[in-house]
């Protein structure tokens, strides 16, 4: 047989896999030479093909970095290669790891079982893109005969960049033969029924948490005892300590499907070892992929992998330690506010009593959430529960301001920022922004080999918690297998349903809420008033007929192209992108400069943020303000990622008695920074984004004592020219007209489209199958609909409608209204490229045109100015072989006589070319047309809250707050209290925290004083003293006293003793019933007298 014939010979005969085909071919001829050397060259194999498959595949969208493990954890790429597939691709990538970088020796078998998985991959690739397949399978035959007649190359890294623009040609030819062939590929299951296979993925796996065979890993350890014949059974691996104890029991079976069978098994095993050793092992079940953990706390659950020797250590150590949350204690020196006390109380809650593992606390932008957090992390401490916690924010600013805070109120606590000190990672809090911490998991290393497994954390704060942060990055909430909260300022009706999905929450129902319209009632942050204007160009565009004569001239000079033709108007997106226009900006500075709140007696404008749209409106609206207030010198400043030394710019503004009043911000300023002072807040851009909404309006809602001529700051002012306040308006829930998406414009156009074609004149076979297509396309984006959304819930009629193909049969023009009014606003939008999305709104139009018999000589001008881009860059092979339909439509009547085949045929075949027109620096126009203000609404917050979730709150706190109140400490000491006692806590309660119908809304006819005793408990000395005829009576045995301490130490955590049930129960029980222990029931009744007064003095 002749020697050169690899495994992969198949790719070598195709050029386009030349990129890669080179390293797998030199993987498999150095296995037997060296193994190492084999195993990385499969990685850099599979990492190169890789990164082709994203240069050829329009479908794989670039994440935000090109690392291997970014790559391979896209959404879209897992999609496409499958779960098997993509699991032989991780075990590749981890031992191309090991073998790298962490020194440890690698077998044979884990090289062949990684030339294996290899070829399946690569396989794949062929059968998808290549032009021609042959079947094949691997063959371990040829291993055996390799030699080293080939010497494999250095090959150079990928440049990724350099290799998309390279094969940006092939991309639509690629992509579509993917999608055809895939259809057909029959897939190569993993065979994980050998155990010798199913071993390797295990012992990977083992190897990557830095276990040692032999070491601290036994492999089929005997155990007596289990119940079978022969009393012995053998468990699959144990996992040890250094003195020799065991930590985990691992049972390995073949499929998920088995997971019963071994989870009986795995626990007969634990059973005997806990017998054996005193201590129970944690329980793991795997077949090498799907893992799961039993750790003695929680039911059983999915992990990424094995843990750590370290990470089992510190759990044992943590179950040790671990104490009740539920009688905690809050630092009120860190969260001294009622809502943060609730807050912090609601996650030890749904953490203890409910063993849950997920938490999401609602919290208005400045009431606080990192403070809860740090008081949060410091019970966790103090009680034992948490060693090691990671803070996750998705921008650095966000990351290092919460550092601060934990080393400003945490300063014993060892605290690390990975995204500045890499090398000091070893510190208990680690502070992290989401991407950071994906490059650190495999690359931060110890003696002990990765640093950053899987259990390393105990708890994961996750702030700005939304599930589009979930989606980007939860490769990072399913690696660490650790309790997550989650914190969010975004109001909690406003939280999209998916997002408590991914806290296991009701929809609705965070763990903990408090929002901005409690914070305001409750004096911590100030309301705002809402003015909203509305710019006749920012609302409708600029229309050439109604401007002025003088206007329609500069409007002429200024947009008229070489052909002499004239745009009919200017799209309102145009404005502040790339044609700016004065006017606009004058109207929008001078309803700040005239309505904006002031200090100094009027003098002078308060702190304000102009939020802009792109760094070239700022800098217009900067040199306009100066153009017209050249008095205010040093009065407005641009502070964007433009700024150098950003952050002294901000500094200066956060500076009551320094310029700049106004700062003008691109991003910088919507999110993070805590300026008091500012008074005013003018969006002059769209913001698409609820939770970047909330937080941008959070600026404005700090407390400022003295700051208007000596009165304290009671309300901001929010100047929206944009219309998000309509956009964003809890009563509509849904855009206004002319803020409807592209995508909805071009459902609109389809449904109009499918309504003209049912006509007798367009009944032939090629339009029937056209309008089907529009229907076919028009359904599934009705069905993708979140049903539960509030603005989708409001049109649920037509939403139900027209999610069925069968409603479309025959429209009438009253269906198209519908579809126009109810359903083409909530249409979502693609990930389509945009250019090739305006493209089709451009010819939809003009076949919908056409069918209604109206000229279309403005989007013909448009068609042909495109295509004249497009013609423009020839040379691209993707836009060569449509030359002749190119010609047609710039040098004949085509156009002219086409019908809606023919449109149709254009949209379809130039739609992808879009994305090639030359945009180099797009001309900016600068103009001065006269704008006006077509109204301005000046409205009061509509902010709702939750007064009756919160009364309970501020009612306990005020109690535990006011333990020094007369008439509380009366009830912690058991005094009984008079008629004006009583009266006084119905003055606290009813009135000064909230009403009585709050009161009996939350707890019914309960007592009041019952109430106040439930929280502060009774003093232990009290309690001694009322029990004490029996707890220093010599003829009460050792058995009737230790049940009276344990009924002592009840009342004195619970105040009262209401139900005495609970004596039939652990700790009373422990030494015996009532019954058995007081054999005289005299002795009962005299205890149950002094219980019954003790519950007496609590009520009058």
């Amino acid at each position: 047989m002749n020697k050169s014939i690899t495994n992969f010979e198949f790719l070598t005969k195709d050029k386009q896999f030349d990129t890669f085909s080179g390293v797998a071919v030199a993987a498999e001829k150095i296995l037997h030479i060296d193994t190492e050397a084999s195993i990385i060259n499969c990685r850099r194999a599979m990492e190169f093909a890789v990164k082709w498959m994203y240069s050829v595949d329009s479908c794989l969208v670039m994440p935000y970095q090109d690392t291997l493990v970014s790559l391979m954890n896209s959404e879209e790429f897992r999609d496409i290669v499958g779960t098997d597939i993509w699991r032989r691709m991780d075990f590749i990538r981890r031992m191309g790891n090991n073998a790298a970088h962490s020194g440890k020796k690698v077998t044979l078998e884990q090289a062949t079982l990684c030339l294996e998985n290899l070829y399946v991959f690569l396989d794949f690739v062929a059968y998808c893109y290549g032009e021609e397949y042959t079947e094949g399978c691997f063959n371990h035959e040829l291993l055996k005969e390799q030699s080293a007649d080939v010497v494999p190359v250095d090959v150079p890294e990928i440049d990724l960049e350099a290799l998309v623009a390279e094969n940006e040609a092939l991309k639509k030819e690629l992509t579509a033969r993917r999608e055809e062939q895939q259809q057909t590929y029959v897939p190569k299951p993993l065979d994980l029924s050998e155990y010798k296979t199913r071993k390797i993925y295990i012992d990977s796996m083992l190897q990557d948490a830095g276990w040692i065979e032999g070491k601290n890993w036994l492999n089929e350890v005997e155990l007596e005892g289990m119940p079978n014949q022969s009393k012995i059974g053998y468990a699959d691996y144990v996992l040890y300590d250094d003195c020799g104890k065991p930590l985990a029991v691992i049972e390995a079976k073949r499929t998920c499907k088995d997971v019963a069978v071994g989870r009986q098994q795995a626990k007969l095993y634990a059973d005997l070892l806990e017998k054996k050793y005193g201590r129970r092992p944690v329980i793991f079940l795997t077949n090498g992929f799907d893992t799961r953990i039993t750790d003695n706390l929680y039911p059983e659950r999915k992990c990424a992998a094995i843990y750590s020797k370290r990470d089992l250590e510190k759990l044992f150590n943590l179950q040790t330690m671990r104490t009740s949350l539920k009688h905690i204690s809050v630092d009120q020196n860190i969260a001294g506010r009622y809502y943060q006390e609730a807050a912090i109380k609601a996650v030890c809650d749904s953490f203890d009593k409910r063993n849950r593992r997920k938490a999401l606390l609602v919290m208005a932008t400045g009431s606080g959430k990192t403070r809860t957090v740090i008081a949060l992390v410091k019970v966790l401490l103090e009680h034992g529960w948490v060693k090691n916690v990671l803070f996750l924010a998705d921008r650095n600013s966000l990351v290092t301001q919460a550092k601060r805070s934990f080393v400003n109120l945490l300063p014993d606590l060892s605290v690390t920022n990975l995204c500045e000190e890499k090398d000091n990672c070893f510190a208990h809090c680690v502070f992290s922004t989401y991407q950071t911490m994906i490059n650190c998991i495999d690359d931060i290393k110890d003696d002990d080999g990765k640093l950053f497994t899987c259990g390393h954390f105990d708890l994961v704060i996750c702030d700005e918690a939304h599930r589009s942060i979930y989606n980007k990055y939860k490769d990072i909430f399913t690696y660490f297998d650790a309790p997550l909260v989650g914190l969010t300022a975004t109001p909690k009706d406003e939280i999209e349903k998916n997002t408590y999905e991914v806290f296991e929450l009701e929809n609705g129902v965070p763990t903990y809420g408090y929002e901005l319209a409690q914070a305001v009632k409750d004096g911590y942050l100030v309301d705002y008033m809402s003015v909203e204007s509305k710019l006749k160009f920012i609302d409708q565009g600029i229309v050439y007929d109604e401007l002025s004569d003088e206007d329609k001239q500069a409007y002429e000079d200024t947009f008229e192209d070489e052909n002499g033709e004239l745009p009919e108007a200017i799209q309102s997106s145009a404005l502040n992108e790339w044609v700016f226009n004065e006017d606009t900006i004058k109207e929008v500075l001078n309803v700040l400069m005239t309505n904006g709140l002031r200090v100094d007696y009027g003098e002078k404008l308060g702190k304000s943020i102009i939020f802009a749209k792109n760094h070239r409106h700022a800098e217009k609206i900067f040199e306009m303000f100066n153009k017209e207030y050249p008095n205010y010198n040093g009065y407005a400043k641009v502070i964007d990622n433009y700024t150098n030394y950003v952050q002294s710019a901000i500094d200066e503004f956060s500076q009551p008695d320094k310029l700049p009043q106004i700062a003008i911000s691109v991003d910088m300023l919507d999110t993070g920074i805590d300026v008091p002072e500012v008074l005013n807040l003018v969006f002059f851009k769209k913001v698409m984004s609820k939770a970047k909404f909330w937080q941008m309006i959070g600026r404005g809602t700090r407390l400022c004592s003295g700051l208007i001529d000596g009165k304290d700051k009671d309300k901001f002012y929010i100047f929206d020219f944009c219309g998000n306040f309509e956009f964003f308006r809890f009563s509509q829930g849904r855009p206004t007209a002319n803020m409807i998406a592209l995508q909805g414009a071009i459902f609109n156009l389809k449904a109009q489209i499918a309504f003209k074609l049912q006509d007798m004149d367009y009944q032939t076979p090629d339009l029937i199958e056209f309008r089907k297509t529009l229907v076919d396309d028009m359904v599934p984006k009705v069905r993708e609909l979140n049903r539960e959304n509030f603005a989708v819930r409001q049109h649920i009629k037509y939403v139900d409608l027209y999610s069925s193909a069968d409603n479309y049969n025959s429209l009438s023009y009253e269906n198209t209204l519908q579809i126009k009014e109810e359903l083409a606003p909530l249409i979502l939008p693609d990930d389509d490229e945009p250019s090739a999305v305006r493209f089709d709104a451009l010819m939809y139009g003009i076949e919908l045109a056409y069918l209604i018999g109206k000229k279309y000589t403005r989007a013909r001008s448009d068609l042909i100015k495109k295509v004249r881009g497009v013609a423009s860059v020839a040379n691209i092979p993707e836009i060569q072989s449509r030359t002749e339909l190119i010609d047609k439509i710039l040098h004949t009547d085509y156009v002219d006589t086409a019908g809606i085949n023919e449109f149709e045929h254009i949209r379809e075949e130039l739609r992808n070319l879009m994305k090639y027109i030359p945009q180099g620096e797009r001309p900016v126009y600068l103009t001065n047309f006269d704008d006006e203000i077509l109204e301005m609404n000046w409205n009061e917050s509509k902010l709702e809250n939750d007064d009756l979730a919160n009364y309970k709150a501020k009612a306990e706190f005020y109690v535990r707050q006011h333990q020094d109140n007369i008439v509380i400490a009366k009830l912690k000491s058991n005094q009984s209290l008079t008629d004006e006692d009583v009266k006084s806590l119905e003055r606290i309660l009813w009135s000064e925290v909230g009403t009585k119908e709050d009161y009996e809304a939350e707890y019914g006819q309960k007592p009041l004083g019952e109430f106040v005793r439930e929280i502060v408990g009774l003093d232990m000395n009290a309690a001694k003293t009322a029990f004490a005829d029996y707890l220093n009576d010599a003829n009460l045995d050792s058995r009737q006293i230790y049940f009276v301490n344990q009924i002592v130490e009840y009342i004195v955590h619970n105040g009262v003793m209401k139900d005495l049930s609970v004596l039939q129960e652990a700790p009373f029980t422990d030494q015996g019933s009532i019954v058995e222990v007081f054999t005289d029931v005299n002795v009962w009744l005299g205890i149950k007298k002094i219980i019954d007064q003790v519950n007496a003095n609590a009520v009058a």
